[in-house]
C-alpha cells in the first residue's frame, strides 16, 4: 500500500519547479509523480493520476491556475504559488489551503506544507474551500476576456469576438460560434454580468452579439424576433426589445 502523498508541481517557470522539488526532497512522505509547465498538461495529469496535493502557479500563460480550477472534476489539496501579491491576497481572503509568494522562503514553504497535510485529512470540507475560491475569483472579474470550455479531454479557449449567441440550457449554456457550439456549466446571469457591452440579453434564454444582428422583424402579434447574420431567428422579450432600442 502506498501511503505517500501523491504530488504534482505545476509552474511554467523551471526554476520555481526546481526549488519546489528541492524543498520537498526532505519529505520522504511526499511522492512527486510528475511536474507540468502549463495548465493543459496539468489538467490531463490531474485527471489521470488523481494526486493528493498540487503546487499550482496561478499566473500561467494560456490557462491560469484559477481557470484550471473551474475545469477540474475533483480538486486535490492545493498550495498556490504566485509572484503577484494581488493573487496571493485573493487566495488568502477566501481561506485557501495556503499560498506561497515567490521567491519562496523555505520556512514559509514548510508552513504551507504543514497546513496542506491538515487539509488532506478532511477532503470533503476542503472541496467547499475550493468552491469558495472559484466563486471569489468570479466576483473579482470585471469583464470576461475569453471563455474557457472543457469538453471531455478537449479544452477550448474561446475569444469573445467568436461568440455569436448564447442559449440557456437548464444548468448550462450553449455557446454558438460560426462553426461550432459549446456547452458550459454557467448561468445566463453570469454571462449577462461579465460579457462586455457588445453582448445584450434579448430574452431570458438568449444573449446575442450585437454585431451579429442582421435585422429586427415585427410579428403579427406586434412582438419582435431577431434575425441573425446566419439567418437563425431568435425571440425577443419586451425587456430585451427595450434594451435593443437603447443600444441600436
Amino acid at each position: 500500500m502506498n501511503d505517500k502523498i501523491k504530488t504534482i508541481i505545476i509552474d511554467d517557470e523551471t526554476l520555481a519547479r526546481q526549488i519546489t522539488k528541492k524543498y520537498l526532497s526532505t519529505h520522504p512522505e511526499i511522492e512527486i509523480i510528475t511536474e507540468c509547465s502549463n495548465g493543459f498538461d496539468a489538467i490531463k495529469k490531474i485527471n489521470e493520476e488523481k494526486p493528493d496535493l498540487i503546487f499550482l502557479d496561478i499566473q500561467m500563460p494560456k490557462l491560469t491556475g484559477f481557470e484550471m480550477l473551474e475545469l477540474l472534476e475533483n480538486h486535490p489539496v492545493i498550495i498556490f504559488t504566485t509572484a503577484y501579491d494581488n493573487y496571493a491576497i485573493k487566495a488568502f481572503e477566501v481561506n485557501a489551503a495556503d499560498y506561497l509568494l515567490k521567491p519562496m522562503p523555505q520556512d514559509r514553504f514548510e508552513e504551507a506544507l504543514k497546513k496542506a497535510k491538515i487539509n488532506l485529512q478532511d477532503k470533503i470540507s476542503y472541496q467547499h474551500t475550493i468552491q469558495n475560491i472559484i466563486h471569489h475569483n468570479e466576483k473579482k472579474i470585471e469583464k470576461l476576456e475569453r471563455v474557457v470550455i472543457k469538453d471531455g479531454t478537449k479544452i477550448t479557449i474561446l475569444p469573445l469576438d467568436q461568440i455569436r449567441w448564447i442559449e440557456a440550457q437548464d444548468d448550462y449554456v450553449q455557446i454558438y460560434t460560426d462553426n461550432s457550439k459549446y456547452l458550459k456549466k454557467k448561468t445566463m446571469k453570469y454571462f449577462e454580468k461579465y460579457l462586455n457591452a457588445n453582448f445584450i440579453r434579448v430574452h431570458r434564454s438568449y444573449i446575442i452579439s450585437v454585431d451579429y444582428i442582421k435585422q429586427l422583424e415585427m410579428q403579427p402579434n406586434e412582438s419582435y424576433k431577431i434575425i441573425l447574420k446566419n439567418d437563425v431567428q431568435l425571440p425577443v422579450s419586451k425587456t430585451g426589445l427595450n434594451r435593443l432600442k437603447t443600444l441600436l
